[in-house]
């Protein structure tokens, strides 16, 4: 049986100039299409407000202009995506869901039959949060913390963020020469989960921030997360077929002391 593993790709990866950035998305479908022989892959995208701006110029401040970008982002969005997948024979099925769907079990337990089935016939599920209908109550805010409770609920092995960085630092490596990357980390520093979140795309929704929440949350549940860069697929190639980890931050749970 192959491996479960939840791929999530932000804004500030696919899209540039309020664009679709197609050599970006380009890039991820392939090396999703030549990891599929070892994992399930599961797929939680960003990017249907950025896309919409093409068609709108609305506020995405706003609560109705990000919603009306949402709507007319999502069409273009996800037709970018089956014109790449496409080239693979790869069939794609698009799942909307909001934080309501992980808080009622018959809920929950609807969407997970809807991706086993997926991904046992071979198709590939495309998750994105539902903006349009839903109110901010309804709605995680973020990709990010969607991605963990996804890789949770489905019982995936790992979670992969990737991201416009290269990994966790100790300080922020854009203003400082001197920060280190974590290579591994068994656990968040709580310190580090009340910092500001600072996204460094204007359409993005989340920062480091809310990735360390999602490895924490996944850490206190026994999975694995991986961060590293969208925008050079190298270490995440690496890492998911050889098992080789030249950059990013693996956040890994703490080996459990034989008893």
């Amino acid at each position: 049986m192959s491996k479960r593993i939840v791929i999530k790709v932000g804004s500030a990866v696919l899209t540039e100039g309020n664009r679709i950035a197609r050599e970006r998305i380009l890039a991820l479908v392939q090396m999703i299409a030549d990891i599929r022989g070892q994992y399930d892959v599961i797929l939680v995208t960003s990017g249907a407000v950025a896309a919409g701006y093409c068609a709108l110029k609305l506020d995405k401040r706003e609560r109705v202009g990000k919603k009306a970008l949402a709507a007319a982002g999502q069409p273009i969005l996800m037709s970018s995506y089956k014109k790449e997948f496409d080239t693979y024979h790869i069939d794609t099925a698009q799942i909307l869901l909001t934080e309501d769907d992980f808080d009622s079990r018959k809920r929950t337990a609807m969407f997970q039959e809807i991706i086993n089935a997926h991904l046992a016939n071979d198709i590939l599920p495309i998750i994105n949060e539902n903006d349009i209908t839903s109110t901010p109550e309804q709605l995680f805010g973020d990709n990010d913390q969607l991605s963990a409770h996804v890789t949770y609920a489905t019982d995936a092995d790992l979670l992969v963020i990737l991201s416009d960085i290269h990994g966790y630092y100790d300080k922020n490596p854009r203003e400082h020469e001197d920060a280190k990357r974590h290579r591994v980390l068994h656990a968040v520093p709580p310190e580090a989960l009340q910092a500001d979140s600072t996204p460094n795309d204007p359409f993005a929704t989340g920062g480091i921030v809310t990735k360390l929440m999602a490895a924490d949350f996944l850490l206190r549940r026994g999975k694995r997360m991986f961060l590293c860069n969208g925008f050079e697929l190298s270490t995440a190639v690496q890492f998911l077929i050889h098992g080789e980890q030249t950059l990013g931050t693996l956040f890994e749970p703490r080996p459990q002391a034989a008893g």
